[in-house]
């Protein structure tokens, strides 16, 4: 089991933008033996301490296996909408681990 943790910056008024994008690669995981476990919008109120800049979103993915997860970021059809993450995605950072 993998679990990838990302947390999303938006570019300012590009919500609709990265909501569009989310709307096709959301769904995509599945193909790939994948579970979106989270999908939060934190508001300041919810952080206790921090020393980065607060998120747009914060999602937890797992998929079943690397292989499976590959697959995933090779998926073509989700790259033909990659346009729309360059639009709204001013960066996130993207963070790899093992249930234990």
């Amino acid at each position: 089991m993998i679990l990838i943790t990302q947390l999303i910056y938006i570019i300012d008024g590009q919500e609709k933008i990265f909501d569009e994008f989310e709307n096709i690669a959301i769904p995509t995981i599945l193909r790939y033996n994948g579970r979106l476990l989270l999908r939060v919008r934190p508001t300041d109120d919810n952080f206790i301490e921090s020393h980065l800049d607060k998120p747009y979103e914060i999602h937890l993915v797992e998929f079943q296996t690397q292989q499976d997860f590959d697959n995933f970021l090779k998926d073509e059809e989700r790259k033909k909408f990659f346009y729309l993450k360059e639009q709204s995605i001013k960066e996130a950072i993207l963070i790899q681990g093992t249930k234990l």
